[in-house]
């Protein structure tokens, strides 16, 4: 493959377009650009040769190159690598760094998860006297699991949004990582927040339905 950048640069003689190829991603942080594939023969650089097998690739090095040398006995054949090798190469240590990332990222889900179930619940648990004084005059157990609800909803909207603005700034510094993919993505940011809100709601309606079927006598005393 040659850019098409260093053909203008290199090249004046016209040449003739045989085929169309879809996009190739040779480098994973570099953006596409033009580029072109030129004959072997029309090239006055070392070239390289891509072989499909079957099988593992390194048991027909030798027959590849005893191939080789039966059209040139002086060209020689070196650094012979598989395709995943070259992969490895290109891409091994940003692979690693972003299953790094992932790892300490699913980490830190759980544990942002426990923390607010934890928080929201505790935080509810404390109110059964408040539970007590509303239940007294009156209210109902759906009334008091609203209350509840509505107001684990604002915080839980609240850290959301902080937490989707931090995402937003944080994912601009790493886009050099990602190939294709839009650091940005809606529906991973949306699921997130759904998933946060859902243990949110899910930590003040059990302990909120709890409270509400308590006693109001009990719960004053408490």
């Amino acid at each position: 493959m040659v850019s098409w950048a260093d053909y203008i640069r290199t090249q004046n003689d016209p040449v003739e377009i045989v085929g169309i190829v879809a996009d190739t991603h040779p480098y994973l942080e570099t953006e596409l650009t033009p580029a072109l594939y030129r004959p072997l023969a029309q090239l006055t650089a070392a070239g390289s040769l891509m072989i499909r097998t079957e099988g593992d690739p390194l048991r027909y090095t030798n027959a590849i190159r005893g191939q080789v040398q039966m059209i040139d006995r002086d060209q020689a054949v070196s650094d012979v690598k598989t395709s995943d090798d070259l992969e490895d190469a290109d891409i091994g240590q940003s692979s690693s760094i972003l299953s790094l990332l992932g790892s300490f990222a699913g980490i830190a889900l759980v544990l942002a998860l426990t923390g607010i179930y934890g928080v929201i619940s505790y935080s509810v648990l404390q109110r059964t006297a408040e539970v007590g004084i509303r239940r007294a005059p009156g209210a109902q157990n759906l009334d008091i699991v609203r209350l509840v609800l509505i107001e684990c909803l604002g915080l839980a909207i609240a850290g959301i949004g902080a937490g989707v603005a931090g995402a937003v700034t944080l994912m601009r510094f790493r886009k050099s990582l990602l190939s294709e993919t839009n650091p940005l993505d809606p529906a991973t940011l949306a699921s997130v927040a759904l998933l946060f809100l859902a243990v949110s709601l899910a930590a003040g309606y059990l302990p909120a339905r709890r409270a509400a079927c308590i006693d109001p006598l009990f719960a004053l005393r408490a």
